[in-house]
């Protein structure tokens, strides 16, 4: 794995989706029986949705990261969740489609990869609280 982080910037996008990448795949290898993970609670804030007022469960949480990784790795993204979600973000977002494209594209990439670097964080969380349950020093 370094040698191929080796040619990215430390800040690199696709150093980030690869670690992202990593990280689900250390997961898939390590979580062996994912029912475990269930009505396991979530400790982490951002897990929980204001709208339904419910906090994900860890499976949850780890059949969200799988999810999240192929659809970065194929690019297909689902016509119904694709146009629910854009409606809603496109009305918070009219401010910006103004913007110059380039200061567009930064703002996107910054957020990208924030998105990108806390997801890696919750899935070595998720693969460590696993190890946790079934008794495995980390």
């Amino acid at each position: 794995m370094q040698h191929a982080e080796a040619k990215f910037n430390k800040n690199s996008l696709l150093l980030a989706l690869r670690r992202y990448s990593s990280a689900v795949s250390d997961m898939e290898q390590t979580i062996l029986l994912p029912n475990l993970l269930r009505d396991v609670p979530s400790d982490e804030v951002w897990d929980c949705d204001a709208a339904e007022e419910s906090c994900r469960d860890l499976y949850d949480n780890y059949l969200m990261l799988k999810a999240i990784r192929t659809t970065v790795e194929s690019g297909l993204i689902p016509l119904d969740d694709h146009k629910a979600k854009n409606n809603t973000m496109l009305k918070t977002l009219e401010p910006l489609l103004d913007t110059e494209p380039e200061a567009l594209f930064r703002f996107h990439l910054r957020g990208l990869f924030s998105v990108m670097t806390d997801l890696t964080k919750k899935t070595r969380n998720v693969t460590e609280k696993y190890m946790d349950i079934i008794g495995v020093a980390n």
